[in-house]
């Protein structure tokens, strides 16, 4: 099992120590997110003062940018690693595209197929100087003189991985991706019963193997050196619980436990202004569902029993930047975990 973690965003300056911190303690990769920064600028310095770890987006916003963006963004930052940078998207939804972005909205998953199509026509004909012409109905590209060909890479063409959370996302992934990035907000029963009857039925259609197709994600960890540590993060995951469930869009997973009227109480909440109150709502119980909870002298039990089998690559919170992140042994240990994804 691979094992991610963070670094900072808000300064570029601490990047380098950052990444260098990370890999010194033993894992396996850093991912960005696109929430009050730039995704891939740390991503850029990170790859300059790196060697071995992998560095991915989770997630740069799909429809922000032209897909050719992305193309010229991941190419550079594939050349610029060695080999080692995985372009991570997903859509946000409706209101993020059309009142914070400014970007027009149609249905996600169609677009998405179209996004991911575009940018490996253009990278397979950069790598082998054939001619570009990509049409679909919400992309169209036929235009790749000399001047704006970069030259082929001398490693392998980045992954692309994609979010997803409902079926015609997950068939995407399936499909079309080198894997996929499950939300936190789910439970081992909604895995096993949902989304993996989707993602393989998808790899299927698509003759693809499960091997070669990388699941992240799909579950929260709650877990520190202390008993007050895991406390801690547990209350955390408790709030992003409440805060998640409020979104129709994942009652699905909340469905699968019988939980319909924690969902529809929530929303009332949110809509009501009340989300401080909300994550009370939110029993134990349920939050037990959503986790792995553990000390660290616990946690690979409580990983291997919440994501065996399942799940290639997880973050288990805890930056190397706060309290030093996860202890070497405990990685080495997490790490050992079997999981089904061997390379992409």
């Amino acid at each position: 099992m691979k094992i991610f973690t963070g670094i900072p965003l808000d300064d570029l300056r601490k990047v380098p120590d950052a990444i260098r911190r990370v890999e010194a303690r033993g894992y396996d990769g850093i991912t960005t997110q696109e929430n009050r920064q730039d995704p891939f600028l740390p991503l850029a310095v990170a790859a300059v003062n790196s060697e071995r770890v992998e560095l991915a987006t989770s997630i740069a916003i799909s429809f922000a940018r032209s897909p050719m963006v992305f193309a010229n963004i991941a190419w550079d930052l594939q050349r610029a690693s060695a080999g080692r940078f995985v372009l991570g998207l997903g859509t946000q939804v409706k209101g993020h595209n059309e009142r914070r972005f400014s970007v027009p909205w149609s249905a996600p998953a169609p677009r998405m197929r179209e996004v991911v199509q575009f940018i490996k026509a253009t990278w397979h004909a950069w790598q082998t100087g054939e001619d570009l012409n990509y049409e679909g109905d919400h992309y169209k590209v036929t235009l790749m003189p000399p001047n704006f060909r970069p030259d082929p890479l001398e490693v392998p063409i980045p992954p692309v991985t994609i979010a997803a959370v409902g079926p015609g996302m997950m068939r995407v992934a399936a499909e079309e991706c080198d894997g996929v990035r499950l939300h936190g907000f789910a439970t081992r029963k909604y895995l096993e019963n949902v989304a993996m009857p989707r993602l393989e039925k998808g790899l299927a259609r698509a003759g693809r193997s499960r091997e070669r197709f990388e699941i992240s994600g799909g579950g929260f960890v709650a877990t520190g050196a202390t008993d007050e540590a895991v406390a801690r993060a547990f209350e955390w995951v408790r709030m992003r619980v409440g805060f998640y469930g409020s979104t129709r869009a994942y009652w699905p997973v909340f469905e699968a436990h019988g939980l319909e009227e924690l969902g529809a109480k929530l929303n009332h909440m949110s809509k009501t202004n009340q989300w401080d109150a909300m994550t009370d709502e939110v029993s134990d119980d349920v939050v037990h569902l959503f986790a792995a909870v553990g000390r660290h002298d616990e946690l690979v039990g409580a990983v291997e029993a919440r994501f065996g089998g399942l799940v290639d690559a997880i973050s288990p919170g805890t930056p190397v930047d706060e309290a030093g992140g996860l202890p070497p042994e405990l990685l080495q240990d997490l790490r050992a975990i079997p999981s089904p994804f061997e390379q992409f």
